[in-house]
């Protein structure tokens, strides 16, 4: 599987983006399928401390999962993303086998 990664208006660190690609990859491990994936990292104007923006697009046979997370670092929004993203693949999972 193939992760492109991109921050939005700033550079991010080689272990931030070592550590995405190694969350985002385990989402192979619940699905076969997953072609490639796309996620983008950007940072927002927020009162609260939340500007931290992890976005993520898996593109499977047939069918695209998206989900998005905000929190005070990228590594805990990855983390809350990637549960979203695990949820999605495996409901999508369970459609196809309900098909078979």
């Amino acid at each position: 599987m193939k992760v492109n990664i991109q921050s939005i208006h700033f550079d991010a660190d080689i272990k931030l983006l070592d550590f995405i690609t190694k969350k985002v990859e385990k989402a192979k491990t619940f699905y076969e399928g997953i072609d490639n994936a796309m996620v983008y990292l950007r940072l927002e104007k927020d009162a609260h401390g939340e500007n931290k923006v992890v976005e993520v697009k898996l593109n499977m046979a047939g069918h695209e999962v998206f989900a998005k997370e905000h929190s005070n670092t990228f590594e805990s929004a990855v983390d809350l993303v990637i549960d979203k993203i695990k949820a999605q693949v495996k409901k999508h999972k369970e459609k196809l086998q309900d098909k078979v």
